[in-house]
C-alpha cells in the first residue's frame, strides 16, 4: 500500500515538472509582438504648431505612428504628417501657414460665422497631394461635431481638405461645414482630445499631446474672435480632461500666454512640443519593451 502512494506521489510530481517545462518552452517560443501605437493631438488653434515638434521628436526618435486621430488644429497637422510622414516637410508646410491661411473673413459678413474656411481647405488642396482621408499613408481620423445631434462624428472617408475644415471649423467664428449631409463644427465642441476613439480602434498604446493644460491669455481680447477663440479654449480643456484617462503618455507642451490666434510664436511652440516629448520618450520606450 505504502509503495503504491509512492509511485502515484512520483508520478503526480512528474507531470508536474513536464508541465512547468512544458509552460516554459511556450514562453520562450512566443514571438515578440509590436504594439500598435496612435498619436492623438488635440485642438487649439494657433497654438498646433507645438504638435510639430512633438512629431518630429517621435520620427528622430523611431517611435512607429500606426495611426493619427485629430481634432481641429490636431486633425490639420495630424492630416498633413499622415499623408506624407516626413516631419522635415511638415515643418517647413506648418512655417507656411499664417493667420491669414486660416482666416478669411468674409467680406459681406455671414449669419454664421465671419470666417469662411475656403482659405484653409484651398490650403490643404494646394500643399497635398492626398486627397482623400482613407489614402494616407497613415491611417488617420479627423474628428468632428454634428451640430444638430450634437454627436462626435469621425470623418473616415472623403475629401481629406474638407474634413480637416470641418473638424477645425470653431462656432461662432467660422461658417459650419456641409459634410456627408451633416452640418459639421470644430470637433472640440465634444472631444477635443479623443484618446477613446484611438483606444476604440484598437491602439495599445496611446500617445496624447494635450494644448490646453494651460489656458490663460496673458493679453486682453482685443475682437470678438479673441473672446470666443478663448472661450472655446477652455472649454476644450473641460472637455478633455476625462478623455486622458483613456491615454498611457500624455504629452502637454508649455502654450502658456499664446492665444488661440497668435501666429508669431511658431518657433517657440515647436521647441515646446521639442522639450515636452523627449522627457516623455523613456516612458514610451518602455511601454514598447513591455510587449517585447
Amino acid at each position: 500500500m505504502l509503495g503504491t502512494t509512492r509511485a502515484k506521489i512520483i508520478l503526480i510530481l512528474a507531470l508536474v515538472v513536464a508541465l512547468v517545462a512544458s509552460c516554459s518552452t511556450m514562453e520562450s517560443t512566443k514571438t515578440p509582438r509590436e504594439p500598435k501605437i496612435a498619436l492623438v493631438l488635440g485642438g487649439g488653434s494657433a497654438k498646433g504648431f507645438a504638435h510639430v515638434g512633438v512629431i518630429r521628436i517621435l520620427e528622430q526618435e523611431k517611435i512607429p505612428i500606426h495611426m493619427i486621430v485629430g481634432t481641429s488644429v490636431g486633425s490639420l497637422i495630424g492630416g498633413l504628417y499622415a499623408a506624407n510622414p516626413n516631419s522635415f516637410d511638415l515643418e517647413w508646410l506648418a512655417f507656411k501657414i499664417d493667420r491669414g491661411d486660416i482666416l478669411d473673413f468674409s467680406i459681406v459678413y455671414s449669419k454664421l460665422g465671419p470666417v469662411q474656411g475656403a482659405k484653409l481647405e484651398g490650403f490643404i488642396d494646394q500643399n497635398v497631394k492626398v486627397k482623400k482621408v482613407e489614402d494616407t499613408k497613415i491611417p488617420f481620423t479627423p474628428v468632428a461635431t454634428d451640430l444638430n445631434t450634437g454627436e462626435t462624428i469621425l470623418l473616415e472617408k472623403g475629401s481629406l481638405a474638407k474634413a480637416i475644415r470641418a473638424s477645425s471649423s470653431i462656432p461662432g467664428i467660422f461658417v459650419p461645414v456641409n459634410f456627408d449631409s451633416r452640418v459639421l463644427v470644430d470637433g472640440g465642441v465634444t472631444n477635443n482630445l479623443p484618446c477613446d476613439i484611438a483606444r476604440a480602434k484598437g491602439a495599445d498604446i496611446v500617445i496624447a499631446v494635450n494644448l490646453q493644460r494651460d489656458v490663460r491669455n496673458q493679453t486682453a481680447a482685443e475682437s470678438l474672435i479673441d473672446i470666443i477663440g478663448q472661450s472655446i479654449g477652455i472649454m476644450m480643456r473641460e472637455s478633455s480632461r476625462n478623455k486622458l484617462a483613456h491615454a498611457d503618455v500624455v504629452i502637454e507642451p508649455d502654450t502658456k500666454g499664446v492665444s488661440m490666434f497668435d501666429f508669431t510664436q511658431k518657433k517657440r511652440l515647436m521647441a515646446d512640443g521639442i522639450k515636452a516629448t523627449r522627457e516623455a520618450i523613456p516612458r514610451i520606450r518602455a511601454l514598447i519593451a513591455s510587449y517585447q
